[in-house]
This record gives C-alpha cells, structure tokens and sequence, in this order.
C-alpha cells in the first residue's frame, strides 16, 4: 500500500459542551473533499487521542468510514495495548484503508523487540489491513532507530506498510525511503519541512495544517512537480509562516479556530489543552487575516 499526496491528521469535533460532535464529520469531510483530500488519519495527537475515551474513538471511526470518502487511516495507538487490539479489529470491520498505532508512552516498551511485539499483536487484530507505526517520539518518549523496526519487524507483522514518521531527522528518512529496496510506505510527518521531504523522495504527508491550509500545501507539490523551486520554497515558508502564529495561540485550538474561519465549526479542545477566549480567537482571526488566510 502507498499513501500519496496530503493527508490531513484530522481534529476531533466537539460540541459546546465538550462532547464528541459526530455530526460535524460530515461538513469537515466535504470541506477536505473541495481541498483535494483522499485520505485521512483519523484520531492521532492532533485529533486529541489521548483525550477520547475507546467508545468515543470506535464511534469517531465509524463516522469517518460511513462518510464516502476520504480514505480513512485510523489510528488506534494506546498505552493499554488490548483497546488497541479492539479499535484496529473495528476499523477493519468498517472498512478502513489502513490503521497506525504510536507507542505505548506510560509503561514503554523497553526495547524495540518489545514495541515489536505490542505491534504485532495490533496487526493482529485487523490482518486484512494495512499497519503503519508511528514514530512520534517528541510525544511518545520512545525512540528507537526505525530503520532497525523496519528489519526486524518485517518478518513479525505480515501487513506492515510503513511508518508515519514525525521525526525531524531527514537522513533517517533517506534511508527509511530506501530500506528493503523501497517497500515500504514513509509518510512525512513534519509540516514545515515537507519541501525538503518531496526533494528526498517522499510521496506523502501526513499534517496538522492540511486541516486548514491544504490548498497552500497543494501549492508546493505542484511547484516541485513542475520544478519551479523558487515557487514551491515561497509556498512552503508561507506555511511556515501560518504554523508559527498557531503555534502561538495554542496549535490544536488555533486550528481548529482557523477551520471554522473557512466554515465549519469544530468547537474547542479538551483539557488539559486550554481553549482560546473570545479575545484570543478574535486576535489570531485578525492575524490570519494579516497572512492573507485561507486565500
């Protein structure tokens, strides 16, 4: 399986009250269809995960598979590695294209032949279906070389694809491209640095930002494409731009503030994340606005 192309790593709706808004799903969906979208990863770090209780996550999926499109990647990374086991099996029942699971981060695997064995029995779960790991370990604190998972996984999980790789190191990534003579998927899990992941060889992202901003995205594909390197690095330092003033206000609220800029509201986020005030969301629209956000 390859994943190509912008994969939004999409926000979880909630309602004023802070519940899960499944009715929103279908909004943000077609939203996303107009930017070009094929595939989503549903429920990882920036749809708040570990903030969802496993009901909510099964209920979030079946919403994302009954919707028609995009494609969904369902995350089901958990420190209790059975409710991984329960979401993977569900989202093989409701159709998903692939599942990914990041690491258990409370006890952690001690050694990579540990995490091996936590992801073997996930893949176990869902065999007809396409596993990535994903390597996030700025959240997940576990960090092994994943050009060592690749070899020593291979032979373990029969459905590995690859990995989702939010890891700043780009010579990793090189060799990750070119391990067991290309097999597998590395999907590019660093926003600001997409540009330099297309000029080594990736073929897919998964992002925060494409959320909101995948026309912009879009933008700098097509400029590497047509090998007008001037235009896609202008393109990409506006993203980095747009992620800088997120980041500022607080990413995954600013976020979705900035989604329902464009029209559709997908409320606050969930403690411990602090929502923004109404002063706060006022000023980041004033500043996106600055940016000439969303055109």
């Amino acid at each position: 399986m390859t994943l190509t192309g912008l994969v939004p790593a999409v926000l979880t709706p909630f309602d004023a009250a802070g519940e899960l808004n499944l009715a929103a799903v279908e909004p943000f969906a077609a939203l996303l269809r107009g930017d070009g979208v094929r595939t989503v990863f549903v429920a990882g770090t920036t749809g708040e995960c570990s903030s969802l209780t496993l009901a909510e996550r099964l209920a979030l999926t079946e919403r994302w598979a009954s919707v028609g499109g995009p494609n969904v990647v369902a995350h089901v990374g958990s420190s209790c590695v059975s409710d991984s086991c329960a979401l993977a099996a569900d989202a093989e029942r409701v159709g998903c294209a692939a599942v990914a699971m990041l690491a258990p981060s409370y006890f952690k695997p001690k050694t990579l032949d540990d995490l091996i064995a936590c992801c073997a029995a996930v893949a176990a779960a869902a065999p007809r279906t396409p596993f990535y790991f994903y390597d996030i370990p700025s959240m997940t604190g576990v960090s092994f070389p994943m050009t060592d998972f690749l070899d020593r996984a291979a032979g373990r999980i029969p459905t590995l694809a690859g990995l989702k790789f939010t890891n700043p190191d780009l010579t990793t990534f090189q060799r990750l491209l070119r391990a067991h003579g290309g097999k597998y998927d590395v999907l590019w899990g660093t926003d600001e640095y997409m540009l330099a992941a297309l000029a080594l060889g990736g073929a897919g992202a998964v992002g925060s930002t494409y959320n909101l901003a995948a026309p912009l995205f879009t933008k700098v594909i097509a400029a590497f494409e047509a090998g007008d390197l001037a235009a896609a690095r202008g393109h990409q330092y506006r993203g980095v731009e747009l992620i800088g003033l997120l980041y500022r206000y607080g990413f995954i609220a600013a976020c979705k503030e900035a989604v329902w800029v464009r029209g559709v509201d997908l409320g606050g986020v969930r403690l411990p994340l602090a929502n923004l005030t109404p002063d706060s969301a006022a000023a980041l629209r004033r500043e996106l606005d600055a940016l000439g956000y969303p055109d």
